[in-house]
């Protein structure tokens, strides 16, 4: 029998917390659905922290002028400008419900990032900032009586009934089969996908499996070209690419080469604090030149004692693999990090499709641009996720869920096999990065997305078929923007193109098109 409630939310990040918290309060039931445990997100593992206007040096104008430059012209001023104004209230909100970050002598503590011209970045327990998030709002969420939180759900696709979405298909994880739950309205907050490539900083579950179920259901995507990799994952045989966050370039870490030499200034006036697109594409043309698979990050001119407080968490998890953070070069490369396309939503939540809402990385608001300012992300997930819930709740106050259920078709594919096959995402994981990572060219993304067809043809489950899609998307939205941008980087179309400042946008079963900058 199919479940009902008032409004489902995928995800349990930073915005699907916030969405529910927000929907909650205005007396509706909430189910919240999580294909892992509850805290498990991209939220949790953020740790350079977010950025806010709360300085007295600082205002919204330098913050968005900061967020603009690093979008390369891509932003749409509208979003940025919300992002920034609305992100100080809802900052000091979560420092309302008891959210710690970091003080000194009872001031908060302002940290500096790359290209962020005053110091506004919040920290908690140094570099746990994620975690800290995820651990006040789940506290806060638990306050409100009608949020249920099912984990280890896994969402297999969105139900749509007349153009509109009215609930989702998900495997019941006490069942262990796929059941219907209908609604008045869905928020995907399902976070990145990361997982597509060879190496990654997100967590397993970044899969993008919210990107590919709006796709299917018929929402318009934009700007899935541009992925964001992180100049600086640790590169150690054996050992997880461990994020060492853009904090430690803040604080003063160098990048330096196999001779020991500092080489950032070789690339960019900026050096370490350039943003991320250049310094990652700087590494990798480092790496070219002196013939290794890794450069080093330097963080020997501070002191033990402040490096075990600021960073407690790198800290000890270099220690776990033989490294003191103090003492010895880090080994470092490049990994994707964060999808700046995704869902496109107006400034609330809403997608092109009529009961579907979206907050978060999921999500292209328009707030990022071609390349995400540092720390910005904690801070969009949980204005926008606020948002998205408001709007939710205020938009669909008069519908019923039972004028919206309907018998929904069984799904045509039999191989019912959970998750992602190990095969089809090892091989689609190392053509991402072969070849549409962080330098393309048409020659490369055409190789790849001849493969991608090629493992679509087979019989994939459910999973399978979504993760090929999105690495479709993001392939067809390379080949189309023939220009270099932001984390778009094109060796036959080095410089930006006039004609390119527009944002990609694709739909099922329709060509890729574009639409101007807001």
């Amino acid at each position: 029998m199919a479940l009902e409630t008032d409004f489902i939310v995928i995800g349990s990040g930073v915005a699907g917390l916030r969405a529910s918290i927000e929907l909650a309060s205005s007396g509706a039931r909430v189910s919240v659905l999580t294909k892992d445990k509850a805290s498990e997100s991209n939220t949790e593992y953020a740790q350079g922290g977010v950025a806010v206007v709360l300085a007295e040096d600082d205002n919204a104008e330098l913050h968005e002028g900061d967020t603009l430059i690093a979008g390369a012209g891509l932003c749409d001023e509208k979003a940025v400008e919300t992002l920034v104004t609305e992100g100080t209230k809802y900052i000091r909100e979560l420092i309302d419900w008891g959210t710690e970050f970091d003080r000194e002598g009872g001031n908060l503590l302002m940290g500096q990032e790359a290209a962020h011209s005053r110091r506004r970045i919040l920290h908690a327990h140094g570099d746990s900032t994620g975690a800290e998030f995820v651990r006040s709002l789940i506290a806060r969420a638990g306050l409100e009586k009608t949020i249920l939180l099912t984990p280890f759900a896994n969402t297999e696709s969105l139900l749509v009934h007349n153009g509109r979405c009215v609930g989702v298909r998900f495997l019941d994880p006490i069942l262990r089969a796929p059941r219907e739950i209908f609604a008045k309205a869905v928020v995907m907050c399902t976070g990145g996908a990361g997982q597509l490539y060879q190496h990654t900083t997100n967590p397993p579950v970044a899969t993008g499996d919210g990107m590919a179920m709006a796709y299917f259901a018929g929402a318009e995507m934009a700007d899935m070209e541009f992925v964001q990799f992180h100049p600086t994952a640790l590169s150690l045989e054996n050992a997880p690419r461990f994020l060492l966050t853009e904090a430690m370039r803040g604080e003063g870490g160098q990048l330096k080469n196999k001779y020991g030499e500092r080489f950032m200034p070789r690339y960019d006036e900026r050096m370490e604090l350039a943003p991320r697109d250049i310094v990652s594409r700087s590494i990798v043309a480092e790496m070219r030149r002196t013939g290794t698979r890794e450069v080093y990050l330097d963080m020997t001119s501070m002191s033990e004692d402040f490096l075990k407080h600021r960073f407690p968490k790198i800290y000890d998890t270099c220690k776990l693999f033989g490294l003191n953070i103090a003492t010895d070069l880090l080994p470092v490369s490049p990994a994707s990090h964060y999808c700046m396309g995704g869902i496109r939503t107006d400034l609330w939540g809403r997608s092109s499709l009529p009961g579907l809402y979206a907050a978060g990385e999921v999500t292209c608001t328009g707030v990022h641009g071609a390349n995400r300012l540092a720390s910005n992300s904690l801070l969009e997930g949980l204005v926008f996720g606020a948002r998205a819930g408001k709007a939710a709740a205020e938009d669909n106050s008069g519908l019923q869920v039972s004028d919206l259920k309907f018998q929904p078709p069984i799904p045509g594919s039999k191989n019912r096999e959970p998750g992602i096959s190990t095969a089809v995402k090892k091989r689609i994981k190392r053509v991402m990065w072969e070849r549409v990572g962080i330098i393309r060219d048409r020659e490369s993304l055409r190789r790849a997305l001849k493969e991608f067809d090629q493992i679509s043809s087979a019989n994939l489950s459910t999973s399978s078929r979504n993760f090929v899609t999105l690495a479709k998307l993001v392939a067809t939205a390379a080949l189309w923007r023939e220009e270099s941008r932001g984390g778009h980087y094109r060796t036959d179309f080095p410089e930006q193109r006039d004609e390119f400042r527009i944002h990609s946008l694709q739909q099922f079963d329709q060509p890729i098109t574009g639409y101007s900058v807001g």
